[in-house]
């Protein structure tokens, strides 16, 4: 959705600025003001792989507040959102362009559907073939975990979606995709390994 700014020129600035990096978190203050005006259209830069478009998105999440500081799983919440018609729950996604890496992809298409940022965590949770049920054209999906660290009041695509937190079992009953779901096990997997490493690393005093 162009609202003020050629997709373009705000693209190639945001993504080749040297304040977008890992080191520094993702897009910097001072520029997302200016992704909250606008949103990628069109696909004349869409990625392809033997036909088959590419899409990448994010399961972004989030630690609940509690009386005692605690990282298990069962206190992570997952930020899903509505299908611009309405009809369905999701993650964040869209489609994977030429002149950008996967990881960018993915915190761009974050950005505009969520209107969130954070740490987003490497290695990618997997890839997955799927029938895209509006185009009825296969679809290579990836998926990324996300760690939120801000919440942004606008952001592109607010007017056409709804955004809300979740735990983590509702998020499953909720998403309307099946390899969303796939993803979602495998961060939950992920989350459970992590977790149980930290433990057998905890000294035991004596």
């Amino acid at each position: 959705m162009g609202l003020l700014l050629s997709r373009n020129i705000i693209a190639s600035y945001i993504f080749s600025s040297p304040l977008f990096s890992k080191k520094n978190g993702g897009i910097p203050m001072q520029l997302e003001n200016m992704v909250s005006l606008v949103s990628r259209t069109g696909r004349h830069l869409q990625r392809y792989d033997k036909g088959c478009r590419q899409v990448v998105g994010c399961i972004p999440y989030r630690y609940r507040q509690t009386e005692q500081e605690s990282s298990s799983v069962d206190d992570i919440e997952v930020l899903v959102i509505s299908s611009q018609k309405g009809q369905g729950i999701l993650f964040p996604k869209g489609g994977w362009e030429l002149d950008e890496s996967i990881e960018e992809a993915a915190y761009r298409e974050t950005l505009e559907e969520a209107g969130v940022t954070g740490h987003l965590e490497l290695p990618r949770l997997g890839k997955w073939r799927y029938k895209s049920k509006s185009q009825g054209t296969f679809h290579e999906g990836y998926m990324f975990p996300l760690l939120v660290n801000k919440q942004l009041e606008s952001w592109p695509e607010k007017t056409v979606r709804k955004r809300e937190w979740m735990t983590i079992a509702d998020a499953k009953e909720a998403c309307q995709n099946w390899w969303m779901r796939e993803a979602l096990d495998e961060f939950v997997r992920r989350q459970t390994q992590a977790r149980e490493k930290e433990a057998q690393n905890v000294p035991v005093c004596t």
